[in-house]
């Protein structure tokens, strides 16, 4: 038996695994029918749970009026005998109704977990431009988990109605006046209900907004705590979240309340119907038109039916509360991808571009094959978009993290607000997916051998030009995955990628070597060595084509001497571009760009560029005049004017490493 969700391993149109996101019933439709099997095996053992308390009163009227009134032993035996087998078989599928449940709960709720990851790897940075980080979450998290009761409350709901159509059969067969009270009953609760779930479902949904905004805001405050801390914002940011949460709890009192109330208006009217269904039953008595017998079978089932009524209003409450997340969720999961479908190319033709020359027509950049060439600019922007359009990313945007936009400090809120607000928000998210998408179709002006990367299939190009910015993470795992995530890597493969990141010390910090484990964000590493060890991870990769954003931004100068001294050699022969304005690397480049406005405007060596360039100078030398600059020994890599290192001394020969030899890189 498999009791985990099926492996999503493809997200293209037509696939099974892709869900149907224009509408949220047509989502929770597509649920059902993704676990059909498990869902009509829970419906079917959901009757079969069902239907032995259902036929228990029925039963035990027949043996009173059968076996007991009569003095009949042998009826009275039989009877007895067929409550037995209807109650071993309740027994029975009661336990195999809860392991089909279980099961069904763990496929709905966990897949929406593989269904997010699926998207979010899909997608990439183009996501955070649609939804809040929050609002993931939300929908990976909690709403999975909703998504699991839907399933359950649905096989639940199903057994019940068809029990309850059983009871009427039965009742009608006794006597038509008190079945007809019991059909007609189910239809006004149910219409009785349908007025109080729109306010609840309003409700909810505020709620889940307020939440998701609420998780956006905490996510943001641990990614940003050092800064804040440095700034002494934390004490804003933290009142900010504590009125944030408060508007969360009113609108989770808000909700509950209406979930209560409504809870509250079920029983109420289940009770009504049993003392109207007893009054019933007595009066017929007396007037002789029931036995005793059939008197008890009313009694019992004036008792049993407040259950199936019960689970109406549950399912009622549950199916709303699945329409809530399925419609956020549709959010997320239906963002369409806006990168067109391209023929793969082969393999010798992939080579041969990797050989040829990167144009960017926009900013005028010409990087010659198997050069390391370096970007200089005075607004780092500048250098981050020119990266961004070589490894075709689509620019920077505001993104979804918009809040719900609904809402004041006394929650003073109505339904119509919040559906303006939620309008508002999709239409906005629509307009910039629109525009994704035109600049995506488009032609994309960077090629690479004469082609434009926009004819290449994404996965393609991110094969060829694969770009290391300064924001890229460690993620939780063992050293070995955090160099070596694909696990293609030899042992001395991995070395040499630590070596040319000057991130050796990483690996002797780390107990256990490459199998010892590095926390979320690497934490318990320092900013230096986070990103020597991302430095790492990007030079494993051997990219024909890596593109470099300000890579030693976070090291001091001897180790960036390291690394400038190492770097070209690793990457001797192929494609390097690198962002940078440190006169340490800019001295082993082949060639250097400069960019004014997001133009090149002057292009050479770092010592011809010094020499005849005066904005070169102002941004690399922090000066106008070439002797301003000191000598800089390109063996011995000694730090410019650019780095305040207090310690001038030459660099040390790199450090033994005979411990890194030591372990082998498991596979």
């Amino acid at each position: 038996m498999r009791d985990f969700p099926p492996t999503i391993t493809a997200w293209t149109q037509g696939s099974s695994s892709v869900p149907d996101t224009r509408s949220p019933l047509r989502f929770l439709v597509g649920l059902l029918a993704q676990q059909w099997g498990l869902v009509v095996a829970g419906c079917v053992v959901s009757l079969l749970w069902m239907l032995p308390s259902a036929l228990t009163p029925w039963v035990l009227g027949r043996a009173i009026d059968e076996g007991i009134v009569p003095h009949d032993g042998g009826r009275t035996w039989l009877w007895a005998g067929v409550l037995l087998l209807i109650t071993i078989v309740g027994a029975a599928s009661g336990v195999f109704y809860h392991t089909v449940v279980v099961r069904s709960w763990l496929i709905a709720a966990y897949g929406q977990t593989g269904l997010v990851t699926n998207k979010a790897v899909r997608l990439g940075h183009v996501l955070p431009r649609r939804a809040p980080t929050g609002e993931v979450l939300s929908v990976n998290g909690s709403d999975g988990e909703q998504f699991g009761h839907f399933v359950e409350i649905f096989s639940r709901l199903v057994g019940n109605l068809v029990a309850y159509a059983v009871v009427a059969v039965i009742v009608l067969s006794i006597s038509v006046p008190l079945g007809l009270v019991v059909l007609l009953v189910a239809p006004l609760l149910v219409a009785v209900s349908g007025v109080l779930l729109r306010p609840m479902s309003a409700a909810q949904t505020r709620q889940r907004s307020r939440d998701s905004e609420l998780t956006s805001m905490a996510t943001d405050i641990v990614a940003g705590l050092r800064i804040l801390r440095g700034i002494g914002g934390e004490r804003i940011f933290g009142d900010n979240y504590a009125r944030q949460s408060q508007r969360v709890r009113r609108a989770g009192v808000q909700a509950g309340g209406w979930a209560a109330f409504v809870e509250a208006v079920g029983v109420l009217l289940s009770g009504l119907f049993v003392v109207a269904l007893l009054a019933m039953g007595v009066d017929r008595v007396r007037t002789g038109e029931l036995q005793v017998g059939q008197l008890v079978t009313f009694l019992g089932y004036a008792l049993f039916l407040v259950q199936p009524i019960r689970v109406v209003f549950v399912s009622f409450q549950q199916i709303t509360q699945s329409f809530v997340s399925a419609r956020k969720t549709i959010g997320v999961l239906g963002t369409p991808d806006p990168w067109p479908e391209r023929p793969p190319l082969g393999d010798r033709e992939l080579v041969g571009l990797a050989e040829g020359e990167l144009i960017d027509e926009a900013s005028g950049l010409r990087v010659r094959p198997g050069r390391l060439t370096m970007v200089v600019s005075a607004v780092p922007d500048d250098s981050a978009a020119l990266a961004d359009r070589l490894g075709r990313y689509l620019p920077a945007g505001d993104g979804g993290e918009g809040g719900d936009g609904a809402g004041d400090e006394d929650d003073e809120v109505t339904g119509r607000a919040a559906r303006k607000a939620l309008a508002a928000r999709i239409a906005t998210r629509a307009a910039l997916a629109a525009q994704d998408s035109a600049q995506a179709q488009g032609r994309w002006g960077v090629t690479l051998s004469g082609t434009d990367l926009a004819d290449l299939p994404l996965a393609q190009t991110r094969a060829l030009v694969l770009v290391s910015d300064s924001v890229a993470q460690v993620f939780a795992g063992t050293l070995q995955e955090a160099v070596d995530p694909h696990g293609r890597l030899t042992r001395q493969q991995a070395e040499a990628a630590l070596h040319a990141a000057a991130a050796e010390d990483v690996y002797d910090i780390v107990p256990g070597g490459w199998q010892g484990r590095l926390d979320e964000r690497g934490r318990g590493l320092s900013g230096g060595q986070r990103q020597r060890l991302v430095l790492a991870r990007a030079l494993a990769s051997d990219a024909p084509v890596l593109v470099l954003v300000e890579p030693t931004s976070a090291v001091d100068a001897h180790t960036e001497a390291r690394i400038a001294q190492r770097l070209p050699v690793h990457r001797e022969g192929r494609t390097t571009v690198v962002m940078s304005a440190s006169p340490l690397l800019l001295h082993h480049a082949d060639d250097v760009a400069l960019l004014e406005d997001g133009r090149v405007v002057a292009t050479g060596t770092h010592e011809e560029l010094v020499t005849r360039h005066a904005g070169y100078r102002s941004v690399v030398l922090r000066g106008d005049a070439v002797e301003d600059e000191p000598a800089l020994s390109v063996q011995s890599g000694a730090p410019g004017p650019g780095h305040q290192d207090p310690d001038p001394r030459p660099i040390p020969a790199p450090e033994p490493r005979e411990r890194l030899h030591t372990e082998e890189v498991t596979r």
